[in-house]
């Protein structure tokens, strides 16, 4: 009986010490967790990581953990090129001129701003030897073999192609651009000049009166003219 008497006390004693720990570990947990989201939301890496370190490491580190691919807005944003504003103008007169949509020139007009800037080539003469050579058809094919956008001889140039090419890469409107530009910029080198160069990338090198190349610089200044109008129109 005497013992049962103090064995309640002794009980009691015990269940509300630890009863007292629970709470006070809840309250400590719900004080980290709430100093976590503040940082989470601020952006304060300090705090994150403070965060970090108080709670069990193989939260962050778990075996076999699987990173997730980043949502298709931040991959279109990483492979989608702003355009200049002469660029910008050039598109919405080859959109009227071509009949072909702003939305499918976007990505043609993008890759070749990039490619000349890699290759030190003015993207306008590009854009231009594009519009004479095709007239923005993807799918064009001369009689000789030429294809693509820019009208590039495939048995000539499959060094030229990328790595990741298709099994029809010079019917690819991004990858003919790549190439042919690298091709113009071959040919202007090897010829001294842009006149001739143009002249034989055309493959008419003896044309003494040059027509390709003053068909091309014709469109050139075109192309050019157009920016000049859009950019006023938008100032005014």
């Amino acid at each position: 009986m005497f013992a049962t008497t103090l064995f309640h006390p002794v009980m009691s004693r015990l269940t509300a010490t630890a009863l007292a720990l629970i709470q006070t570990l809840l309250m400590v947990s719900g004080l980290i967790m709430i100093v976590g989201l503040f940082g989470l939301h601020q952006g304060n890496s300090g705090f994150v990581e403070g965060f970090k370190s108080l709670l069990p490491k193989h939260l962050f580190q778990a075996e076999g953990a699987v990173e997730l691919p980043p949502t298709p807005e931040v991959i279109v944003a990483e492979k989608v090129e702003t355009l200049s504003p002469t660029m910008r103008g050039a598109l919405n007169y080859v959109s009227k001129r071509y009949r072909v949509s702003t939305d499918a020139l976007q990505p043609i007009f993008a890759t070749a701003q990039e490619a000349g800037r890699e290759l030190r080539l003015d993207p306008l003469l590009i854009i231009a030897v594009i519009g004479i050579e095709s007239g923005f058809n993807p799918l064009s094919q001369s009689v000789v073999g030429a294809q693509g956008l820019m009208q590039v001889m495939p048995r000539f140039h499959q060094d030229k192609l990328p790595s990741d090419a298709g099994e029809l890469p010079f019917f690819d409107p991004l990858t003919n651009v790549q190439v042919g530009a690298k091709v113009l910029k071959e040919s202007i080198r090897r010829n001294g000049g842009l006149e001739p160069g143009l002249q034989q990338f055309a493959g008419a090198i003896n044309d003494p009166e040059r027509r390709y190349a003053n068909k091309v610089l014709a469109e050139m200044q075109r192309l050019e003219q157009a920016s000049q109008r859009l950019r006023s129109t938008n100032l005014g």
